[in-house]
This record gives C-alpha cells, structure tokens and sequence, in this order.
C-alpha cells in the first residue's frame, strides 16, 4: 500500500511545490458574482394608522441576485447589485383587517444597490474576505390587493419607493485565477408607506422593511 502511495504523494507534491500563487485582485479586475439571493424582511410593521395595535407583515423570497465589482485598486471596489423581481405577500398580523393571516395583497420590487468594498488581504491570498457599504434604492411594482382585503372594501394597493443605507460583509474563495464562489450578509435600509384604497376608504401603514439579504454565488473575474 505504501508503494502504491508513494508515486501519487510525490507528484502531488512536486505540483504543490512548482505550482505559483493564486493571485486575487488587481485594480482593473472587474468581478462578476451571481447565485441565490434571499430577502428576509422584518416581520412586522408599524400599526395601521387607523388601526391602533394591529399591523401587516411581509414574508421572505429568494430569487436570481448578479452583481458587478470594479476594483479601483487591489483592495478597493465599486459593486453594482441587482436582481430579478423579489415578490412578497402581505398578510394580517394578530386579526388585522379580519383573521389572522388574512390576505392583503402582493408586491413586487427590485432593489438595486451600489456600494464600495473594502478586500482585507494582498492579492496573493485565494481567501478574500470584504465589508462594504452605499446606498440601497427599492421600487415597489404591480401591487395587487389581496381577495381579503377586496372583500372589506379596499381594491388599490400602493407602496412608496424607498432610498437607504446598506451594509455588507462577505468572502470569496478563488478556485483558480478566474473562477471563486462566494457567500455574502447585507443589511438594507428599506421603509415604505403602503396604502390601501378602495369604497372603505384609506388605511396607511409604515413598515420598515430593513432586510437581511443572504447571497451564495458562483463568481468570475475578468
């Protein structure tokens, strides 16, 4: 068995040996990241105005998230992220508007975010672990009033674009001189007015979203 090991173990080694360093990142470099993106919101808003303790709450989705990194310098870096439209239910919380869990309606909106990015180590290590931080847009479309809502009168649902902060914390681990993968947390500022209408009138709630988005992705350098 040890004969049989030997040849492998030392061609193994001599590959370790000859073999020359990853190298990262380099200014120029642009990095192309894209994978699963999960939006976890908080889980409830502020009370309806004209419904004192009751409120609304929004669940999590995950869709296709693909962001672009242009490094500055060897450790610093301008990402643009996107994805494709997140879709979250809205439902009662504690009887609201009827039972709980009743349906209000549905939303969809896409948050684009352009931050700076800050790559601890030199450009020798396949490790890269980052932080960032920039600034988060959100706009809401095709918002639907759910059957519950309808039912109690209110047919139009509206949800106020938002402009917040976002900050970020990752790692990527390079493969081979172009390939990585890659696993990021964001936290995003997000707060939004939605409003109700219809032959019942208005009702309006603020809900601060403020997220947590969790990305696993699979990344390229070119």
């Amino acid at each position: 068995m040890i004969k049989k090991l030997k040849a492998p173990v030392l061609f193994i080694s001599a590959a370790m040996l000859s073999s020359t360093p990853i190298m990262a990142y380099e200014a120029g470099d642009i990095l192309m990241r894209t994978g699963t993106a999960s939006v976890n919101p908080e889980k409830s808003s502020n009370d309806i105005d004209q419904v004192a303790g009751q409120a609304v709450k929004a669940n999590d989705n995950t869709q296709l998230g693909i962001s672009g990194t242009y490094m500055l310098t060897n450790q610093i870096g301008i990402e643009v992220l996107g994805a494709t439209p997140f879709s979250h239910n809205i439902t009662a919380k504690d009887g609201t508007l009827g039972a709980p869990g009743a349906d209000i309606g549905e939303v969809k909106h896409l948050p684009p975010t352009i931050s700076a990015q800050y790559y601890f180590l030199d450009n020798t290590s396949a490790i890269q672990p980052y932080v960032g931080g920039g600034l988060n847009i959100t706009v809401f479309f095709d918002e639907k009033a759910g059957k519950d809502a309808k039912a109690l009168g209110y047919d139009k649902l509206s949800l106020d674009e938002s402009y917040g902060l976002a900050v970020q914390a990752g790692v990527d681990y390079n493969i081979n001189e172009n390939m990585f993968v890659n696993a990021s947390a964001m936290y995003a500022k997000i707060g939004t007015t939605a409003t109700l209408e219809g032959s019942s009138g208005k009702l309006t709630v603020d809900y601060d979203l403020d997220p947590m988005v969790y990305r696993v992705n699979f990344g390229y350098k070119f």
